[in-house]
């Protein structure tokens, strides 16, 4: 006989009458993993995001976790992730999240958001730079915010190689900020698509990655870091608009890749996931 799905769950929640206890046991479950996701059953419910916060706070607090990866777009995470380690002036953690403007706002520009990015500058004092937890972006949405935060880059480090930069990025231009217009004139062969553009911008950067990382120390490595992973974006952007007007599971696998892709790489760099 089989189980009837309101059984399933019933049998395998845990109720959050006592959100402690509740609390506990989910830490307990989650065992000695490296990697949790927590997600919601609905976007834009206070419960699920409070309990999401709360959980998050104490696998930092406990389990020494030392990053928190968002389904969000990286730009305007790292603009919150940097006030969050201490790196910069904004009056708040609501200001440090105004970066979040892309549809549905409300998202990550919340009360519950705002109150634990707050923690976690609290839980950041005291702490080495390196060791300081940062909040980062895994979504591949932004693609011209991406392409600003490249051309800033370079144009602090390297104004020739920002020149060259904005010349291939400028294959976008015609667009706007239309992104969906350029993959469906692209999908359709009405255009030709940036492809090889973005593919030369991201060999290119690599070439110079030595020179940039090690700059200004820790800090330099954490700002090339950052705009690596802009211009990694930009190229997994640009095939995902693409596919959108194609072959919809690939779409879905592309923009799965590249969250798997942008973990990975920050394991590498130092996220030290644990």
């Amino acid at each position: 006989m089989s189980v009837q799905p309101v059984e399933a769950v019933r049998a395998s929640a845990v109720p959050f009458t006592r959100p402690t206890e509740a609390l506990a046991s989910l830490l307990e479950a989650i065992g000695d993993a490296r990697v949790v996701l927590v997600g919601e059953a609905s976007y834009g419910t206070h419960e699920f995001y409070r309990i999401r916060a709360d959980l998050t706070a104490l696998l930092l607090e406990q389990r020494g976790f030392d990053i928190v990866a968002a389904e969000a777009d990286w730009p305007d995470a790292a603009r919150a992730s940097r006030w969050a380690r201490l790196q910069s002036d904004e009056a708040g953690a609501a200001d440090a999240l105004e970066g979040f403007t892309r549809f549905p706002r409300w998202m990550r520009r919340n009360d519950v958001v705002v109150d634990f990015l707050r923690w976690l500058r609290e839980f950041n004092r005291g702490r080495e730079a390196a060791d300081r937890v940062g909040f980062y972006g895994l979504d591949l949405y932004s693609l011209h915010a991406s392409i600003d935060a490249v051309l800033r880059y370079l144009a602090a480090v390297d104004p020739a190689a920002a020149a060259r930069a904005r010349e291939r990025y400028a294959c976008f231009e015609q667009f706007g900020d239309d992104v969906h217009s350029y993959g469906y004139t692209t999908s359709l062969g009405l255009s030709v698509s940036c492809e090889s553009e973005v593919v030369e911008q991201l060999v290119d950067r690599r070439r110079r990655a030595a020179e940039y990382a090690r700059r200004d120390g820790f800090v330099a490595e954490d700002e090339y870091f950052s705009a690596e992973q802009n211009a990694r974006l930009i190229r997994n952007a640009e095939q995902y608009y693409r596919a959108m007007f194609g072959d919809r599971a690939a779409s879905w696998n592309l923009r799965d890749t590249h969250m798997m892709e942008t973990l990975s790489a920050g394991d590498v760099s130092g996220w030290s996931v644990t």
